[in-house]
């Protein structure tokens, strides 16, 4: 396999995990988030503001992961 192939099946499978566990990460998070307003309705407005804020984050590491992808593809030749 050459360098480029071989930098090509790393990037697919690095994006392949963290897409996945961005997606597990933001179902729990999402489903932790009904519950609690489920439990405490006063408390809807706070719960649904820190679920915005860890969505945020979590969708940001696998941005950073797409990004990082991007430089090292441009260090391969």
């Amino acid at each position: 396999m050459t360098g480029m192939a071989l930098f090509g099946a790393a990037a697919v499978l690095a994006i392949a995990l963290a897409a996945i566990g961005s997606a597990t990460a933001q179902g729990r998070t999402a489903t932790a988030a009904m519950e609690a307003t489920w439990k405490q309705p006063e408390a809807a407005g706070d719960i649904r503001t820190s679920m915005m804020l860890a969505l945020a984050f979590m969708e940001a590491l696998t941005l950073f992961v797409f990004a990082i992808i991007f430089v090292l593809a441009g260090r391969v030749s």
